[in-house]
């Protein structure tokens, strides 16, 4: 049994948008899930509202936690997120073994009802309601850190990645209780043995925060260079500590893990991570009409003329070659498909003014060490890194990302380190990995002659070009259309009267950009259109041929029958028109139901080439 070769063998373009979806998931199906619980002070200093009207520490707090959830339940709803408080008069947790600990939430996938729990503890009644149903009492971090402990035993998944989040303003919680606070080192210390990550996310207190009291014994290090660290300053604003929860809450995952070669026996580890995919909205779930469960659809391939259920062993692949079907086995189409293992060969270097912005054929990738795979990876990545930059240039190599991927040549950009006046990472150091086109994909354009523009011409565009520059920053821009949607479904999820409104960033503000240019544009118009020029209106539509003017025309018939078998002789079929191929058919007596050329000019051939 055959199949078309083309239903298995892929063009390079289908790899690659398969490599690109692929690149928002990663290793991820078969890592587990990421799990992440919210450690949250809930002593009176919390809720101290800020100077100048700013809100509380604990009402920043929930809204950053509202923005992870409904975050979570967009890109990553499989995920397992709680919410605890410590410092509480009320006790609500597992068997009740803690008290001052209320386990708000526990680990579960994020809903909407849990997100409309957190709304109700955000703003004025939010903290009245708070003080109703936890209130406020005694502090033992350590019993709320061996509480979050039970939480991560009590789940049977299997989870990849274990984060613990503490929001505090408070540098001493235990007043100088030693006991309390050897307690809790000894607790943080066991989560840590077990793979939990630590993280402190400190607030801003009269007399500032002072890490090195107590917390630094609590927190976890940095997990490699790119992890960001434990910061000294704490957060004052709600965009400050929004920045570094975002920074510590999504796990980096590598697309693949490859080996850079530099030479015969010098190989550096370093991981592939995507740094821009392209956001989607989700495909929608089939459900069963009766009970709203899930389906799950099935495909099996059956014998045409017997009926019998095919199995994957029953399948060969061909693919018709001069009329003449090639069948090949699928490990066959397997070996032809690899051109060599996976990796990273490097190739030489070049100056950066060789590398041009046409080259740009897909997204960029970014390279970065992997120290644990292959040791002092990165301190050889790092002087490739920093030399490449003092001298201006880029890595030629080979890429073969994955098993059975087509070889790429890329170019490897060193790209430094850039840190934000908090000290939070904004660019980190690396590659950037730019896909380089083959001589196939660059195509010649003959680009239709158009007049010059005169030297005032474009003086006076270039004055307008300057009045409308500005700085650009893709992440400043929202794709309107997805937020919308989700903005939509979340409305609905969370029982709203109407979606929360978007504002369009990627409209153009007429009104700002009229006031800078001023006159410039009339002066531009002047010099370039015509006096009568008017974009307003619509060009004139063109003329319908009326009843006396006779019947529509019809392409003439000027190719002779000698002169079309001669065509097919010398196979320039290919060079006359759809309706001269139509006539022929028709003149020589072929039947087609196609009104593609190919198919067309396959007839004549079939006809007159035998």
């Amino acid at each position: 049994m055959a199949a078309e070769w083309n239903a298995y063998y892929q063009n390079e373009d289908e790899e690659e948008e398969r490599e690109e979806g692929e690149q928002s998931g990663g290793d991820y199906k078969i890592t587990g899930r990421d799990s992440l619980v919210f450690l949250v002070d809930a002593s009176k200093e919390m809720f101290i509202k800020g100077e100048d009207g700013q809100p509380s520490n604990f009402d920043m707090t929930m809204q950053v936690v509202r923005s992870v959830y409904t975050s979570k339940i967009i890109s990553s709803h499989r995920d397992l997120v709680a919410l605890v408080f410590y410092g509480t008069e009320q006790s609500k947790n597992p068997r009740n073994s803690f008290k001052h600990v209320y386990v708000y939430h526990d680990l579960d996938e994020p809903g909407a009802k849990r997100v409309q729990d957190v709304d109700a503890l955000r703003g004025e009644k939010g903290a009245q309601h708070a003080a109703e149903t936890m209130g406020t009492g005694e502090t033992s971090l350590g019993d709320a850190l061996w509480c979050c402990a039970n939480l991560y035993s009590d789940i049977k998944l299997r989870l990849s990645h274990k984060r613990l989040m503490i929001f505090t303003c408070r540098d001493e919680p235990h007043e100088g209780n030693s006991t309390k606070d050897r307690q809790a080192r000894t607790k943080a210390s066991d989560l840590k043995e077990t793979g939990v990550v630590i993280d402190l996310m400190h607030l801003m207190k009269p007399g500032g925060f002072d890490v090195s009291l107590f917390f630094c014994d609590i927190v976890s290090p940095p997990e490699d260079e790119s992890e960001l660290g434990l910061q000294l300053e704490p957060c004052d604003k709600l965009e400050d500590l929004t920045k570094r929860v975002r920074a510590k809450e999504q796990k980096k995952r590598t697309m693949a893990r490859l080996n850079l070669c530099l030479g015969e026996g010098i190989n550096v580890a370093v991981g592939i991570y995507a740094t821009a995919v392209t956001a989607r909205k989700p495909g929608a779930i089939r459900l069963y009409r009766e009970t709203n469960e899930p389906v799950r659809s099935k495909t099996r391939t059956f014998h045409t003329q017997t009926g019998s259920l095919l199995l994957p062993s029953d399948i060969k692949k061909a693919q018709v070659y001069g009329k003449k079907k090639i069948v090949m086995e699928k490990d066959e189409v397997d070996s032809i498909k690899k051109f060599d293992d996976p990796g990273l060969y490097l190739i030489g270097f070049k100056p950066m003014e060789k590398l041009k912005l046409h080259h740009h054929i897909r997204p960029s990738v970014f390279l970065y060490p992997e120290e644990h795979e292959v040791k002092g990876s990165a301190c050889l990545f790092s002087a490739l890194l920093a030399k490449c930059s003092e001298k201006n240039v880029f890595a030629l190599c080979r890429c073969i990302s994955r098993r059975n991927y087509p070889p790429r040549f890329v170019a490897l950009v060193p790209q430094k380190e850039e840190v934000d006046e908090g000290k939070i990472q904004i660019t980190p150091p690396g590659f950037n990995v730019i896909f380089l086109p083959y001589a196939d994909d660059i195509r010649t354009l003959n680009p239709p002659q158009c007049p010059l523009a005169t030297q005032t011409q474009v003086n006076k565009m270039k004055e307008i070009v300057t009045k409308l520059r500005f700085k650009y920053r893709s992440d400043a821009f929202e794709n309107p259309v997805i937020q919308q949607h989700y903005r939509n479904l979340e409305a609905l999820a969370l029982d709203m009267m109407a979606p929360e409104e978007i504002e369009d960033l990627i409209m153009p503000k007429v009104n700002q950009i009229d006031h800078r240019l001023g006159p410039l544009v009339q002066e531009f118009t002047d010099l370039v259109y015509p006096a009568s020029y008017n974009p307003d209106t619509k060009p004139a539509a063109k003329r319908k041929t009326d009843a006396a003017g006779g019947a529509e025309k019809k392409p003439k018939m000027d190719v002779s029958e000698d002169e079309i078998k001669a065509h097919v002789q010398n196979g320039t079929l290919g060079k006359l028109t759809v309706p001269v191929l139509k006539e022929a058919c028709k003149q020589f007596g072929i039947r087609t139901t196609g009104t593609k050329k190919q198919e067309l000019i396959d007839a004549l051939i079939a006809r007159l080439g035998s």
